[in-house]
């Protein structure tokens, strides 16, 4: 991963950062699709949690979303609370060549890995770790928040 990708993940983070405190129980996530060096979609978690980043910056997209590379700040989540498909799934039916995700760690019962195991299982490439310490950061309070509720003891 070089310079061009630490830009895109930064401006993902810069797109979650805007909606701290917006987002209900959820997380703040970025999303930057990238296609041919050109932004093709961009999205943050929306106000109350829902719709997420992934869904957001997918249907800006449209088309161009296929084969484009994919920022998101925080694992894609593996499956929905309301049955419709997991921010994962989105991504693979969109067609991503690429997804590149700051923080990989969410414990939440809805991704814990089920979100990297579903790109993965589909045989996209994904690399987690990038500007890891900035999103640690930003998802210090969601990750206390998260251990405090009852259903994730």
């Amino acid at each position: 991963m070089g310079a061009p990708d630490t830009d895109r993940m930064r401006a993902a983070l810069d797109l979650a950062r805007g909606q701290l405190g917006r987002t209900g129980a959820n997380p703040a996530v970025g999303c930057l699709l990238v296609r041919e060096d050109v932004v093709v979609g961009r999205a943050a978690t929306a106000d109350g949690g829902r719709p997420h980043a992934e869904e957001l910056a997918l249907a800006a997209a449209g088309p161009a979303a296929r084969g484009s590379i994919a920022y998101v700040t925080l694992e894609p989540c593996g499956e929905r609370s309301t049955g419709e498909p997991s921010c994962a799934e989105r991504l693979i039916a969109a067609g991503v060549a690429r997804v590149v995700v700051a923080w990989a760690q969410d414990p939440s019962p809805r991704a814990s890995g089920r979100g990297i195991e579903r790109l993965r299982a589909a045989g996209v490439p994904l690399e987690t770790g990038l500007l890891s310490d900035e999103a640690a950061q930003l998802y210090a309070d969601y990750m206390r928040s998260l251990a405090s509720r009852p259903e994730s003891r």
